[in-house]
């Protein structure tokens, strides 16, 4: 069984380090590319997409990417919006409280998916923008390629 106390404390730290001083449309490209960099140095194949306030900046699907991975980034994204967490830590922390989301009955299945992948665009002192979203690869790997661009754009 998986620790979700010490992934939710990893997952938590990451957002609080994980932030904008300033979010725009160039840096949105930064991060989109440099996901697809990380992605092609693995040989793996995703789709990635960046919002901000609801606006697509960034947005593509690499060869071999399958057409509903777009839909599974929009579910991923819902969650981050709603919640203003990232999916993976919003999927965990039902887990780990007992909780099967798809039973909760206000939270549609077929709008919102709470698995690893998209990530809150946070601005400093402005709070949530947007989200960062990779779809195609297991959860943690889709989370961990996320947030491997996220710090490599911040540096």
């Amino acid at each position: 069984m998986e620790n979700y106390a010490e992934l939710l404390e990893t997952l938590a730290l990451q957002e609080k380090e994980l932030q904008f001083t300033t979010f725009t449309s160039d840096t949105a490209l930064a991060l989109g590319l440099k996901v697809i960099e990380l992605a092609r140095q693995r040989d793996k194949s995703v789709t990635v997409n960046v919002t901000v306030n609801g606006k697509v900046l960034f947005h593509h699907a690499m060869q071999g990417a399958t057409p509903d991975q777009a839909d599974w980034i929009r579910r991923k994204s819902n969650v981050v919006t709603r919640f203003g967490r990232c999916s993976f830590h919003i999927g965990t922390d039902y887990k780990n409280r007992g909780v099967v989301f798809e039973d909760v009955k206000y939270l549609d299945p077929k709008e919102y998916a709470p698995y690893g992948g998209s990530f809150p665009v946070v601005v400093r002192n402005v709070g949530l923008i947007g989200t960062a979203t990779v779809s195609g690869l297991r959860q943690a790997e889709d989370h961990a390629i996320v947030v491997e661009a996220l710090r490599a754009v911040l540096a």
